[in-house]
């Protein structure tokens, strides 16, 4: 009977255990921060050296929400540490509360992020006074700043809770040995009213840094921005080069398809000179600005043809080689039928002037007669004749009388 009474007494603790343990809730790991990420081209170091002062006296230990106040301060430093890019600075992380002592857990040296973050894993637990200690920790951190140059911040990560005014004085006197070189940050942890406002009077000490609350902090952006506004400067944007404009057009060179526009000269959206009649000249060269367009002009700009259309001796017959060039001109009186056109005969000097007249009448007219047989108007057309009255040449010379027997189109629109 013994027997079976304890076999039902072990079943029943067996099973007692088993149900505590199946209730047991069971604990999840926090998840892991995921820090900001800075763009090294973007930023450059606004400070040259830093130093961070942690509170790990005995008040520390207590707890803050469901934390205990010590490990807070550590999760906002390692989120700080992770954030923090790598650039040319110094750190230091200065512990203070053991046995009104201090102890110096990394650097003064180059920063690292594991280097700061292993010293910070191996801090010690808190214990200890707090009063008196934090003063002397802002003024060791004095003492480890003398021999360095640059700009400073000095971080301290505090509950402020049971001080008295030493830390603010203390704050006072790095600001008076480092001037401007310096600023203060202060995070305070917990919620404490008095330890608050000694945390915001020893940040006014440094007169340009802030004070902020470790739970203030809550993301990877809020803490971007903590990083930001007490490590980093913006890169300023580089300036880029003006364009060269080398001839003074108003196009830059880069854009400039004419790059050697005399002074002065309109030229339009690539730089070059403004061509109104489309004759390839350009208007401030152009002595013929209203030649009709298609025509062939010479390098004033004006229409050629006066002096290509040539005759015989004695002859109102029009040679075939002068034909596509007379072409050209039918095509434009074509296109522009408002266009006029005064076809003037020319002759060389040998006969009488009234036979020479009458002959330079008929190379005009023949002229006009083959305009009009293409499809000319005759209301565009009008002749002239000047016979040997107004040479081209010397008539002294076979060459020369041969260029004065001709016809000349000049436009009248």
């Amino acid at each position: 009977m013994k027997k079976y009474c304890f076999n039902g007494l072990f079943l029943l603790m067996i099973s007692t255990l088993l149900i505590s343990c199946g209730g047991k809730v069971v604990q999840k790991t926090a998840p892991s921060f995921e820090p900001y990420q800075f763009s090294a081209s973007k930023y450059a170091p606004k400070v040259d050296n830093f130093v961070v002062i942690l509170d790990t006296s005995y008040s520390m230990s207590h707890t803050y929400g469901d934390k205990k106040k010590v490990e807070i301060a550590k999760e906002f430093l390692s989120a700080m540490n992770q954030t923090l890019p790598e650039l040319n600075y110094n750190g230091a992380l200065i512990t203070f509360g053991h046995d009104d002592s201090i102890l110096r857990d990394y650097g003064p040296t180059r920063y690292s992020t594991s280097g700061f973050g292993s010293a910070l894993n191996a801090t010690k637990e808190p214990r200890g006074n707090s009063s008196f200690p934090l003063a002397t920790a802002i003024n060791a951190a004095a003492g480890d700043l003398k021999s360095r140059h640059g700009q400073i911040a000095v971080i301290i990560v505090s509950d402020g809770e049971n001080m008295d005014q030493a830390p603010v004085k203390a704050a006072e006197a790095l600001k008076g040995e480092f001037g401007n070189r310096v600023c203060i940050y202060t995070v305070l942890v917990g919620n404490d009213p008095s330890g608050e406002a000694l945390m915001k009077q020893v940040a006014s000490a440094g007169g340009c840094g802030f004070s902020v609350r470790a739970d203030g902090v809550k993301d990877s952006g809020d803490m971007g921005n903590f990083v930001k506004n007490v490590f980093l400067a913006g890169m300023a944007e580089p300036k880029m080069a003006k364009p060269l404009d080398s001839d003074g057009d108003g196009v830059t060179d880069d854009l400039d398809r004419c790059p050697d526009t005399p002074k002065g000269v309109t030229v339009d959206a690539y730089g070059c000179p403004l061509d109104s009649d489309g004759d390839g000249v350009p208007d401030y060269l152009d002595k013929c600005p209203n030649t009709p367009k298609g025509a062939t002009v010479d390098a004033r700009g004006c229409w050629t043809y006066a002096a290509v259309v040539l005759f015989d001796f004695d002859s109102a017959k029009i040679k075939p080689e002068a034909f596509s060039m007379l072409g050209e001109a039918i095509s434009i009186l074509k296109k522009d039928p408002e266009m006029k056109v005064e076809i003037d005969g020319h002759t060389d000097n040998k006969g009488p002037a009234s036979y020479n007249m009458k002959l330079s009448e008929r190379r005009a007219k023949a002229i006009m007669q083959y305009f009009v047989d293409k499809g000319v108007e005759a209301g565009q057309l009008t002749t002239k004749g000047f016979g040997f009255t107004k040479p081209a040449a010397s008539n002294d010379t076979k060459e020369g009388r041969a260029k004065n027997r001709r016809v000349e189109l000049t436009p009248v629109k």
